[in-house]
């Protein structure tokens, strides 16, 4: 949970020093922006991904492997944002996404030693999402998300001759996401820190009963967190 622990601190120092220079004004940068329909804009973000595992019946009478632990690993996202205002509180987001993570399955044998599969990605994230936002107060709004996306990973390595005694994972994804966040108006943009969570809804393991550590697990689904700082105007 490392990752985890130093995103929120990070988001909350954001929130807390953006709270601190918003004190004490006014919405007169809101107003410049309330009549703007749509906004485009640019999404950097820091993921911190893992794998939620499901073993098998056969992972009871297995003699070889003991233990098999998912490893959270550090990501880094880019994106494009494209808003559509529907009316005063809600909005419908596109937000095509360049994201980079890593990923580890970890197996444990009854001797002691281990084995890791490490998945590198590079995903061409399409998500989408409605937002709600609240009324404007001294150029400030609070705001929560929900959603669906469509994840492709285009690095990798399933379908590969390297590959064929590892354990495979799909390059397709869905998601539900769901999160929350805070826009800060400045004269030019706006500034949006943003914390989500990302829950995949369909079994990503391609299943081997040739191998072991494949047989050993009934299905494989992806997690993310992200935090990401959106800029639009």
């Amino acid at each position: 949970m490392f990752h985890l622990s130093r995103q929120q601190i990070i988001f909350a120092i954001l929130i807390l020093v953006s709270t601190s220079i918003f004190a004490q004004r006014g919405n007169t940068n809101y107003l410049d922006f309330k009549s703007k329909p749509y906004f485009f804009g640019i999404t950097l973000g820091f993921n911190s991904s893992d794998y939620r595992v499901f073993k098998s019946k056969s992972f009871l009478s297995n003699d070889t492997i003991r233990v098999v632990e998912p490893e959270r690993g550090p990501g880094f996202n880019l994106g494009i944002i494209t808003n559509l205002k529907l009316g005063e509180y809600f909005d419908i987001r596109f937000l095509p996404t360049l994201s980079f993570a890593e990923r580890n399955l970890t197996y444990f044998s009854n001797t002691g030693s281990f084995n890791e599969r490490k998945v590198e990605s590079v995903f061409v994230d399409m998500p989408f999402h409605v937002r709600y936002k609240s009324a404007p107060f001294n150029d400030m709004r609070v705001f929560v998300i929900g959603g669906v996306k469509y994840t492709f990973d285009v690095a990798s390595d399933s379908r590969t001759r390297q590959a064929k005694d590892l354990v495979k994972i799909s390059p397709s994804d869905f998601s539900y996401e769901y999160g929350f966040g805070m826009q800060f108006y400045f004269p030019y943009f706006i500034f949006s820190p943003e914390f989500k969570v990302s829950q995949g809804i369909n079994n990503i393991l391609i299943y081997d009963k040739r191998i072991d550590q494949s047989n050993v697990l009934e299905k494989v689904m992806s997690r993310v967190f992200t935090i990401s700082l959106n800029f639009e105007g």
